[in-house]
């Protein structure tokens, strides 16, 4: 680092756990250094062989804060382990306070003109209020899923009868809420925070919080309307500014249009059961827009039943297909064993029709392939706006959270999708799949509009995420300068 960069403003970035969170907070870190002012992603220490080597050396003014983590001990039988992974947020609270809390000893440093939190560590925020460090909140998921929350919650709808809608205030008329929208699955205990955490949170201010402005994972170019009602109903309540910064993806991404792009250039390999000129090669051996590509997120996926049910349709299927499952997929939370399912047979049933990743699966590289014609996904909103970007339509099989938004988004807004099944509330069967696969396969219309919608994303990092970062900064200096 130049001796002249500690003078300049510096801003935290608090990523939460997760891929889905870290990878767009650390690209949040990559443009706010780019515009002259430090950068530092504070992550827990058991996180730190996530992050790239490459990042730590991107930028003189980026670097990264690790807080101890401690391993949670052995537990007792009957312990829920999601309750050691909601204990690390205690772990992270007290690493902020002994970074921010001021030494005994020595000249009192210069600290953070903000603090940039996840919105899923928006409870930290009293910690910064604490040291009287401003906050921003920043929402890794896009402008639709957030409008919909807020609409939705204001609107109260509780139910909806078969063929009917309800035209929710201030959004387009294709984001009409219907029958089918309301039909979730449960939220397993695994999916939420223990009831401790919930009153934490809600006393420490995830659900009030005090951000000076609000960040948003997206564009005006892909999701304009959005962000607009975002912005009218924080002028109502607040007067803080709302901008859309991304997508952010990596700096590769868009500069590759047209051409593959190589995941091992730009994120951590992780242990896979392929390597990437292997999946290349299966790749250039199917026909144009033919291979269907199956992959869900690292947290999230169907249950133990329904694994089966998606092995069966893919068999059955006439489709060539590459299927990403990661370890310990359709493990059961309360299991003791490590072992998940996985399609043992269906490699020789399929045969040179289908590709099985075991692990890790090089997704940047799949979905701008030329042979890839459609993604059966989760619709977590990386993964979501990553195919987009490359023009490849969806079959959509959300499983919680914002994910049921952004398929809507992409079915219903976009018109560049269909869902996997009209009723999430139970179970997806064989049936659902296979209908599913071949509604999407055969669209011509949803491939025509993905592919149109594409080329916004061919121009570059979106222009109006350009000014929407230059804006953020410049208010943040002025906002937090000295008074003269």
């Amino acid at each position: 680092m130049s001796p002249a960069s500690p003078a300049r403003p510096e801003i935290l970035v608090v990523p939460f756990f997760g891929q889905g969170h870290l990878l767009p907070c650390m690209e949040l870190c990559k443009h706010i250094a780019a515009r002259n002012l430090r950068a530092t992603l504070v992550i827990s220490s058991n996180l730190s062989s996530s992050v790239p080597s490459s990042l730590r050396h991107h930028h003189p003014l980026l670097q990264i804060a690790e807080l101890p983590y401690s391993p949670i001990p052995p537990a007792e039988p009957g312990f829920d382990p999601m309750e050691a992974h909601w204990a690390h947020h205690f772990q992270m609270a007290s690493g902020l306070e002994d970074m921010l809390a001021p030494q005994p000893e020595g000249p009192t440093p210069v600290g953070p003109v903000c603090a940039v939190l996840d919105v899923m560590m928006g409870w930290t925020d009293e910690i910064f209020d604490k040291y009287q460090i401003p906050t921003v909140l920043f929402f890794t998921s896009g402008a639709c899923s957030s409008a919909m929350e807020l609409a939705v919650r204001k609107a109260e709808v509780k139910d909806l009868k078969p063929g009917e809608t309800y035209q929710l205030p201030g959004l387009p008329e294709d984001m009409a809420l219907t029958a089918s929208d309301l039909k979730r699955r449960p939220q397993t205990h695994a999916a939420a925070p223990p009831q401790w955490w919930q009153q934490r949170a809600s006393e420490s201010g995830i659900w009030t919080p005090r951000p000076i402005a609000r960040l948003l994972h997206t564009c005006a170019e892909l999701e304009g309307v959005f962000l607009d009602y975002l912005a009218r109903r924080s002028r109502r309540r607040s007067s803080k500014p709302v901008w859309g910064v991304g997508p952010l993806l990596p700096e590769q991404y868009w500069k590759s249009a047209g051409s593959l792009l190589h995941d091992r250039e730009i994120r951590s390999n992780r242990q896979s059961s392929v390597n990437e000129d292997e999946v290349i090669q299966w790749l250039d051996s199917k026909p144009r827009g033919s291979v269907l590509y199956v992959s869900f997120g690292s947290e999230v996926g169907p249950t133990a039943e329904e694994y089966p049910q998606l092995a069966a349709a893919l068999e059955a299927s006439a489709r060539p297909f590459v299927w990403a499952i990661q370890y310990g997929a359709g493990r059961s939370p309360d299991s003791e064993s490590d072992r998940g399912y996985f399609p043992h047979g269906l490699d020789k049933k399929a045969g040179e029709r289908g590709l099985i990743i075991h692990g890790w699966a090089p997704q940047l590289l799949i979905l701008s392939h030329p042979s890839t014609g459609g993604f059966l996904s989760h619709c977590g909103w990386n993964s979501t706006v990553e195919a987009i970007g490359r023009g490849v339509p969806f079959l959509t099989w959300p499983i919680r959270g914002d994910q049921y938004h952004n398929a809507k988004f992409v079915v219903d807004y976009l018109k560049i999708g269909h869902p996997v099944s009209e009723d999430m509330s139970r179970d997806v069967t064989r049936d659902d799949i296979g209908n599913g696969i071949e509604r999407l396969m055969t669209d011509e219309g949803a491939r025509e509009r993905a592919a149109r919608i594409r080329t916004t994303f061919e121009r570059g990092f979106p222009a109006s995420s350009v000014a929407a970062l230059d804006e953020f900064t410049n208010f943040i200096v002025s906002k937090t300068a000295a008074p003269s």
